[in-house]
Order: C-alpha cells, then structure tokens, then sequence
C-alpha cells in the first residue's frame, strides 16, 4: 500500500459515513477496469458493490469515455436557465420515452439525494400553488433516501438522522408491505391520510437498499399507490438506486401497473461516471406551476443542472444497454445468484436470502440482530477485502450488486468468498 498518499489523505480529508477516529488507512487505488479495481501496490480487488451501486457497465468503459472527451472539446457547461443544449433536450427525451410512468417534464439536478429534493418540493409546492395545506409525507420503516434535510426526513429515523431529529420536515412512517405484512401496511397508510394533511407517498419500488436490501412484491406497492390515489395523494418513486436495470427489468416500476406522479434517478444514469440526477413527473403535476403569477415557479436549481458533459455520459450508457445487451447480461448475474442462493437456503447461520434482478442479499443471525451499526459489519468487510473483494455489508446483512460487467469467474470468487466466510467467522 502507499502509506504516503493514505497518510496525506488521513491528514487532510473527511470521508463519508466513516468514524475518523480509529479509520484503518485508506487503500489508494490507481486505476480501474472492469470489475476491478488496481491499487497503488498491485493489487486487484473485485468491485462487487459497484462503487456504492453506480457502476454500470463496468469501470472505464471506452465508449462513456470517449462521449464525455468529445462533448468536453464541443461544450463543457453552460448556464441552464434561460440557455439549452442538445445534449439535455436529447437525454430528457429519451428518458421520457423509456421510463413507464407517462411523465412529461425531466428536472435535473446533480446526484440522488437532491433528486428526492426536488421530487418533495415539487409535491409540497404543488399543493400549496392550488391553495391547499398539505405538509406532511409518508414513507416506509427503514426506508433510506438521501442525506439533505428533506431526503433525511422521510429516510428511517436512526444513525443518518438521530443528529436532526428536531429539525426535520414531518414524516409518517407505515411497515413495508413484506410476505405476510401486506394488510399492516395498507392499513397504515390508510390512517395516515385520515386528516388530508399528506402531500406524498415516497417509496423505494421493490427494493429498499441501505434499509437492509429489504423486498416486496410489486403487487402490493400497487395497492399503496391505488390508496393514495383515491385519496388524492403524489406519490413519488425513488428509483435512485433501482433504476437502469438493478430490479432485473430497466426500471423497477415496470412491474406495476399503478405509476407514480413524480420519479427519481441517479447513480446509473450517467453509468456511474459523473454526477447527475433526474425528477420527472406527469403533466398535471407540471401544470400546477404554469402560472402567470411568479409565486408559483418551481425556485429550486444547481450550478451544474444538466451538465452537458453527464448528460453525455448518459447518453452513451443508455446506447451501451443497447449495443451490449446489457438486460441479457443482469438476467445472466440473476441465474448465476439463484444458483448460489439455492445452496445457502436452510443454511444454520442463515436468516434468510433475498434476490432481486443483480441483488442478492444475505441476511446473518446474530445476537445482536439486524442493525446497520452491527459489530459484525466490520469483520465482515475486512474478511471479504483481505481477498481481494470489495463487499460493505450492512450490518449483518451481505449482499452482491456487482457492476453488469463482472464475469462468472469473478462471481465464483465472490461466491466462494462468502461460503467460506459462513464456514470460519
């Protein structure tokens, strides 16, 4: 390892979700390629969680990075009120015809939690543009969706909020419809639109991630969104983390037939090379903003919304699902998971095993129970990195999200690593 760049790092700069106290030296990567990862002294770990679940097609893919170098040579970035380029007007258009929901406008903005930003401001500012006070959200138990003030608030109250417990927006929390916990969860949102106070319902579809990689079945997510609808409710899909392919279909709400007023996107968008973000949402939506009075604008921008050069990089990651087959390779990763998975069913130290499209999630027992602050999380991760593989268990729970690109040599590794984690922690 080069101590010399760890060191100067420690002595300089604050990581996310990381205690700096007691930090183990970061390990300095070089270069990347693929599933892997190349450090400073030679090592090659596989990159199983693709980099915190934004890698697409894999790292340094030529075609993304030949797009953004031709794009940076034409128009590197220009203010976007009151200016355009091709490069936005073409990414909304497709995204606009590939997604299921029917939407009509995209809003950029520049990474997931903004997103979400975005997505309840739109819905709080909807209702007040139409004279109505509807100021609270509901969102599920344990559900994670971003660390500004407004993504905290409808994320679960715990070790990402408990330090702005008292300034956060008001929130009803309602159980995820899981196997067996469907009429719970309908049952709840119910008594919580009792007093037509709630502006939206915002859910992770299918698959809730820093929550535990919890899932439920799209029917159910149905009938929460047929509840709010009735009660005249927006409901907001969060498809930061599911979208571009992660549920084994483009976008998780392609399971549904009920669709979502408002949408989120990020981390795959730009194949996990750049910083960006998108809210689309349907037209009456919209239209509650198309006013001749001023008070009624959407007053919410970034310095970078749409960037061309990720707007670019989109652009190319979307013509790679195409090119690639990439949707044949996330079905090939799903096989090869529910192969593994079957031989760890009934296993003793097994809680249960989850798998959803390239997700598969390893539930441990342990005294301790489920938590993200799980003592085991920590050997874990140093078991799984001492060869060569990068896997941030949350808490007790392991899970692969690999980049579409990881072959089945890589996978077998992966696999291996965890059988023989199950046999000897």
């Amino acid at each position: 390892m080069d101590n010399t760049l760890s060191e100067r790092d420690v002595k300089t700069l604050w990581h996310p979700y990381t205690q700096m106290k007691g930090m183990p030296l970061p390990i300095p990567v070089k270069h990347a390629k693929g599933t892997i990862l190349h450090t400073t002294d030679g090592r090659e770990i596989i990159d199983a969680v693709a980099s915190w679940w934004v890698t697409t097609h894999g790292h340094g893919h030529p075609k993304i990075a030949e797009r953004i170098k031709q794009q940076l040579l034409e128009l590197d970035h220009v203010i976007f009120a009151g200016f355009t380029h091709n490069p936005a007007v073409e990414l909304g258009e497709k995204i606009l015809n590939i997604t299921p929901n029917n939407h009509s406008k995209v809003f950029y903005a520049d990474n997931g939690s903004t997103a979400v930003e975005v997505a309840l401001k739109m819905a709080l500012q909807f209702f007040h543009n139409k004279g109505l006070v509807k100021h609270k959200f509901v969102a599920f138990e344990g559900a994670f969706h971003g660390d500004t003030f407004g993504a905290m608030s409808v994320s679960a109250d715990g070790v990402f909020t408990h330090a702005f417990a008292n300034l956060l927006i008001d929130v009803v929390r309602i159980p995820v419809p899981t196997k067996g916990n469907e009429e719970a969860s309908y049952k709840a949102l119910r008594e919580a639109l009792q007093n037509k106070d709630v502006a939206g319902f915002i859910f992770e579809p299918l698959l809730l991630g820093a929550g535990g990689m919890i899932m439920y079945e799209p029917e159910a997510l149905d009938q929460l969104i047929s509840i709010c609808n009735e009660n005249e409710v927006l409901t907001i899909a969060d498809e930061v983390m599911t979208g571009f392919g992660r549920t084994g279909k483009m976008f998780a709400c392609e399971y549904l037939k009920n669709q979502p007023a408002i949408s989120c996107y990020s981390k795959c968008l730009t194949g996990g090379v750049l910083p960006m973000s998108i809210t689309t949402c349907s037209q009456y939506v919209f239209d509650a903003f198309y006013d001749d009075d001023k008070w009624k604008t959407l007053m919410h921008g970034h310095s970078f919304t749409a960037n061309p050069l990720g707007c670019a990089a989109s652009l190319a990651s979307l013509e790679i699902f195409e090119e690639e087959n990439t949707l044949g390779k996330i079905a090939e990763i799903n096989r090869q998971h529910s192969v593994y998975k079957a031989t760890l069913e009934g296993h003793s130290k097994i809680e249960e095993v989850r798998l959803l499209g390239i997700v598969l999630a390893i539930e441990l027992k342990t005294e301790e129970g489920t938590s993200y602050l799980n003592p085991l999380r920590d050997r874990l991760y140093d078991f799984f990195l001492e060869r060569d593989i990068l896997l941030r268990p949350l808490g007790n729970i392991v899970y692969i999200l690999p980049p579409y690109s990881i072959t089945s040599e890589e996978l077998n590794k992966v696999y291996n690593a965890i059988s023989e984690m199950l046999e000897t922690l």
